[in-house]
């Protein structure tokens, strides 16, 4: 065997051990996550029951109701139906609504999951051109104008952003509405439009964050030696970004873009209740309140797993892009 051919089958040997380490790092990650979640919805005070039937129920009544529920089963024969039945797509019954759960967060999802995707694309927009632009004006006024600017957007608040939104856009201009949704059945634009301003007051503090990456890795991009050499060439400083510089700088960038679609879609709830639109963020705030528990540890799991299976695929894919990683492993 020539020691190409052995290089690569050492190379995919151990990209398929890295891949099944990850895969154990993922499954476990869940499993942990649902224990902690189930526990920490267990140990909060209020009881379903009594919280369904009013402060006046009969002891024999909220019994009777706890039964129904399942309420008085032992606690590791309950969690060992939730997770079969998440693993089958049977969420359970919504204790307060008597509505499956599956079928309310399959409704929710096509608020919440439009609205992350729209707010990840706004981020990405605002923040690469900006990124590249401070790092080709490094020092200059550009680039202490774009720092100032991201600062201000990592320091407020994603709901202060939703709030001056709403006043500027929704109650001055009337341009959007202050809040609701349309619902995809009565236009794609007008559910665009009644998720315009959320997606920008999700978008604005992560495309202040990813802005500073971007800028962060092109200038560490540009400081190696064949970006020196490609200078020395007679290339222009803009050409040397758009033809050397910029792909290998990506490479972190794209997986913080990654990251940043599981925390937009795990972390809507402010937006949503400020805007009162029906997405899972919404859905858990009430189920919240109103001590269905059901709906809470099943709405948050899949919110963790939407978490982790981003990080999963983020990692396989970094792995496949950059070959240091790779050498590394060899």
């Amino acid at each position: 065997m020539s020691p190409i051919c052995g290089g690569h089958n050492l190379t995919g040997i151990f990209m398929i051990n890295y891949f099944f380490r990850r895969l154990f790092t993922f499954v476990l990650s869940l499993a942990l996550a649902s224990i902690v979640i189930f526990s920490l919805v267990e140990i909060a005070p209020g009881d379903p029951a009594s919280f369904m039937l009013g402060i006046n129920a009969q002891a024999d009544t909220i019994a009777a109701l706890r039964a129904e529920l399942g309420l008085d089963q032992p606690k590791i024969s309950r969690y060992l139906a939730w997770i079969s039945g998440m693993l089958t797509g049977d969420f359970g019954i919504s204790y307060t609504y008597r509505t499956n759960v599956t079928e309310m967060v399959g409704d929710r999802l096509w608020v919440s999951l439009p609205l992350a995707l729209y707010a990840l694309l706004l981020s990405t927009v605002i923040a690469l051109p900006t990124g590249i632009y401070a790092a080709a004006k490094r020092g200059k006024a550009g680039d202490f104008t774009v720092i100032s600017a991201t600062q201000i957007g990592i320091a407020i608040p994603n709901f202060w952003f939703a709030i001056i939104l709403v006043g500027i856009f929704a109650i001055k201009l009337q341009w959007f509405s202050a809040g609701g949704f349309s619902g995809w059945q009565n236009g794609v634009l007008n559910g665009i439009a009644s998720l315009t301003l959320p997606a920008i007051a999700l978008a604005l503090p992560q495309a202040a964050i990813l802005s500073r990456i971007m800028r962060s890795a092109l200038i560490e991009t540009l400081g190696e030696d064949y970006i020196r050499t490609a200078r020395a060439k007679g290339l222009s400083s803009w050409q040397t970004i758009w033809a050397h510089a910029l792909r290998n700088a990506l490479i972190p960038v794209l997986t913080i873009i990654g990251l940043q679609f599981s925390f937009l879609l795990a972390g809507a709830i402010i937006i949503e209740q400020v805007f009162y639109l029906p997405g899972l963020g919404r859905l858990v705030f009430q189920a919240i309140t109103q001590r269905d528990l059901i709906v809470v540890e099943s709405v948050v799991m899949l919110l963790v797993f939407a978490v982790i299976l981003v990080n999963f695929i983020v990692d396989i894919a970094y792995m496949l892009v950059d070959p240091r990683l790779r050498q590394d492993s060899i």
